[in-house]
Parts: structure tokens; C-alpha cells; sequence
């Protein structure tokens, strides 16, 4: 069974992440911070590394995500390398080229 989480804390690291206005840490793309639940484009705060792998809840194991994005990852890791390569491009939207 796992420890139950904090509010406060999840509140606290939450405000601290939106208020640097990051990108979103699966996809790359711009988060609009104004949008509000239910948008699938609204902020929500992803685990790194998923609690259910073992991950903790800590402000260093979370990042900003788009709604959609976070459900799509689910309680799966994601290396930084994909998003930079553009192999999670959704359907239409083109393909980033890579910088040098």
C-alpha cells in the first residue's frame, strides 16, 4: 500500500512549477496557463518517473504537462529523447525538424 500524499505539498509544488510557465514536459509544445479543467490543454503537473514505478513525490520528479498529454503517457517513462526527436507527434500535426 502506498503513503498518502499531501495536498499541501502537491499545492505548494504545483504553484512553484506553473510559475516558472514551462513547456510541456511530454511534447514540447506551449501550455496556456489561462485554460482550466476539463481542457485537454490545461496544465496538470506529471510524474517523471510514475509513482507506481517507484518514482517519489517530489518537486524534482515532476514537470508541467498538457492534460492530454499526461493521460497519454499514463504511468509509463518517457526519455527526453523522444520528445526531442518528434516520434510523439500527434496525428496532423507535422513534425519537428531537429536543431543543431
Amino acid at each position: 500500500m502506498t503513503a498518502a500524499r499531501s495536498t499541501t505539498v502537491r499545492d505548494r509544488h504545483r504553484t512553484a512549477i506553473a510559475r516558472g510557465r514551462p513547456p510541456c514536459g511530454i511534447c514540447g509544445d506551449p501550455i496556456d496557463y489561462t485554460l482550466r479543467y476539463p481542457d485537454l490543454r490545461s496544465f496538470v503537473v506529471d510524474h517523471v518517473v510514475p509513482l507506481s514505478a517507484g518514482g517519489a513525490d517530489t518537486l524534482e520528479n515532476k514537470q508541467a504537462a498538457h492534460r492530454d498529454c499526461n493521460r497519454a503517457k499514463s504511468n509509463k517513462t518517457l526519455a527526453p529523447i523522444l520528445k526531442r526527436s518528434g516520434s510523439l507527434a500527434r496525428p496532423g500535426r507535422p513534425v519537428p525538424s531537429p536543431t543543431r
